[in-house]
């Protein structure tokens, strides 16, 4: 490249950039809006082969949507309110919990006094903070309230989205005249986001099924509580299971003392090893289309822009960003520095690698 053409690029370039941070911003900005308009098209895209299930059988699409709509809006309604009541209990005991985590941490600090560990005051656990904690389970309960008020205009949104869906491809053709190579680009993109979706609810599904039994098993306050977080923050990549373990292993803790605490651990880490390193990683392939590292860079960096639901939504967001740049010309390079490491060059590595 000549030095006139490489000075030509430089402001090219600086125009993708400044590009970039006006819509990261507006993206930051409209965080409110634009999350509802999110959630309803992901819910849309997951709901679609139960729509088109139910054409397939005759069913009106007034009435096929109906029932999608009803079946969600009843899962969403269960799910708040195990949410709401759990988080209301546990709100109702937490006076007790804070007594026997003080009793608790009293005895550690006698047990580590008596092998000749002086602990100052200043350095005192005080993990269970009475009054953060309660602050914290009424905003926790706001939120959920918040949550149920926003997901009526979700679904609404998602019902309309539901009706134009079979009149989107005609109204792409008349206002772009758009090509095959378009609607394959399009159609990929739903595929691998309903693929993802399905197989990551499934398996999510199955650990907040299993995570419930065990905390049962063990005897530990609010089990269908604790399967229902597991549930969720397993839509988030790998920090996720941890979030969710967390409180759980520290209310057995507190409720019923280390052994039970221990045995909760590794609850959690035989079903997460099991489901997220073994069954998951099968099922999904190389259908995710992202390195680790993107995935992790992926989830704090909208984890930032849209707080909780970037968060759950990271994985999907960045596959779309993915597909949409390996079908743009210039911008490719981004797309395959994105994916993991085609399995061909894997293999070529470890080859080399043993012949040296």
């Amino acid at each position: 490249m000549s030095e006139a053409d490489s000075r030509s690029t430089v402001p090219g370039y600086l125009l993708t950039t400044a590009c970039i941070v006006i819509i990261v911003a507006g993206l930051k900005v409209g965080a409110s809006v634009l999350i509802l308009f999110a959630l309803a098209s992901f819910l849309v895209v997951a709901t679609r082969p139960a729509v088109v299930l139910l054409r397939a059988r005759r069913v009106p699409m007034a009435l096929a949507i109906a029932l999608v709509i009803l079946l969600t809006f009843g899962v969403l309604a269960l799910f708040v309110s195990i949410a709401t009541q759990s988080l209301a209990e546990i709100r109702g005991s937490f006076a007790g919990y804070a007594v026997r985590y003080q009793m608790l941490e009293d005895g550690f600090i006698v047990w580590l006094r008596d092998h000749g560990i002086d602990v100052p005051p200043a350095f005192q656990l005080d993990f269970v903070n009475a009054r953060r904690a309660l602050d914290f389970a009424t905003g926790a309960v706001r939120e959920v309230a918040g949550f149920a008020s926003g997901t009526l205009l979700v679904l609404v949104i998602a019902i309309f989205g539901m009706v134009e869906a079979d009149r989107f491809r005609p109204k792409l053709v008349a206002a772009f005249g758009s090509t095959a190579g378009d609607f394959q680009r399009f159609g990929k993109i739903i595929n691998e986001v309903q693929r993802y979706l399905t197989i990551k609810t499934i398996i999510s599904l199955i650990t907040g099924i299993l995570v419930g039994i065990w905390c049962g098993v063990i005897g530990l306050d609010f089990a269908i509580f604790w399967g229902l977080v597991a549930f969720v923050l397993n839509y988030v990549p790998s920090i996720g299971s941890f979030m969710a373990a967390v409180p759980a292993v520290m209310l057995a803790l507190i409720q019923l003392g280390p052994s039970f605490a221990l045995l909760a651990t590794l609850g959690y880490v035989a079903v997460n090893i099991l489901l997220g390193n073994f069954i998951e990683p099968m099922l999904l392939g190389r259908r995710l289309g992202l390195s680790p590292l993107v995935v992790i860079l992926s989830v704090v960096f909208w984890g930032w822009l849209w707080g909780p639901i970037g968060f759950l939504l990271a994985v999907p967001l960045s596959m779309i960003a993915r597909i949409m740049l390996e079908n743009m010309e210039g911008y490719s390079w981004i797309a395959v520095l994105m994916a993991p490491v085609p399995e061909g060059d894997a293999d070529a590595r470890r080859k080399s690698g043993r012949s040296a």
